[in-house]
């Protein structure tokens, strides 16, 4: 069974450019099994020859993989720190800020972050790049249909605002969606480019193993300009952010020294 999972990393390494010895083991072995006994699969090796065979199938790993639970304004006081303290510092500098939402999986996050936004600067001048390896949830970003559940903690006058009823799901209105460009990314392997005035990777890094958080970190903080904001899950605490060159700004926002 153990040799079973290591050929099927080589193979999904070979297939996707994904490399999931990157992620924590028993935590990853565990998802997968669950998924692919679901499907009827009997092992990894059945499950690959599956996946190659079926696109949708692909997809299912993938959206497993990435695990994509999101939901607009999670952990809604944060979003306010970002509003009232560190979006109006960045707007001083520039009013041309270049934002970058990393592991966006379906969306939320980045249209959030325009949401906000709006209510700075007009829809015309927010341009926020977001970055997925997950296709399948880029796909679903850039329709921006969702259940009633991820807008739980959307304030109503936004709710209003930029979303639209359609049967059980809401839609992002136009507006929004053209403020967002969305495009794949592999995080560990991919070069960020920049420099960026504000990056958010919330909720992501708790996943990966302590030595590819560090070098997640370092690249992160290479990507960033000087003064530039890092905002972090309210899981993901950097307790030495000194030794990436970023120091606390406000809990979970980090600034680039």
């Amino acid at each position: 069974m153990a040799n079973d999972y290591q050929d099927f990393i080589l193979n999904i390494k070979r297939k996707t450019g994904i490399d999931l010895s990157l992620y924590k083991e028993a935590q990853m072995k565990r998802r997968l099994i669950s998924l692919y006994e679901k499907k009827g699969f009997k092992s990894f090796g059945d499950f690959f020859n599956g996946i190659v065979k079926d696109r949708e199938l692909l997809n299912d790993f993938l959206d497993r993989m990435t695990i994509n639970v999101s939901e607009f304004y999670r952990n809604a006081q944060r979003w306010e720190v970002l509003e009232k303290k560190i979006m109006p510092g960045l707007l001083k500098q520039d009013r041309n800020l270049k934002i970058w939402s990393a592991a966006c999986s379906t969306g939320e996050e980045p249209y959030t972050i325009a949401m906000i936004l709006s209510k700075l600067l007009p829809l015309s001048q927010i341009k926020i790049t977001a970055t997925d390896i997950d296709e399948n949830a880029l796909a679903r970003a850039r329709m921006g249909i969702y259940p009633e559940r991820s807008l739980n903690e959307v304030p109503e006058t936004m709710r209003q605002k930029f979303f639209g009823r359609e049967g059980s799901y809401y839609k992002v209105s136009e507006d929004i969606k053209k403020t967002v460009i969305f495009k794949k990314q592999n995080l560990l392997a991919d070069d960020f480019g920049g420099p960026f005035d504000l990056i958010v990777c919330r909720n992501v890094l708790i996943y990966f193993t302590e030595e590819a958080k560090d070098q997640l970190y370092h690249k992160f903080s290479s990507a960033l300009r000087k003064d530039g904001i890092f905002f972090v899950g309210s899981t993901e605490q950097i307790f030495n952010s000194g030794r990436y060159h970023l120091e606390s700004a406000e809990t979970f926002f980090y600034r680039k020294e």
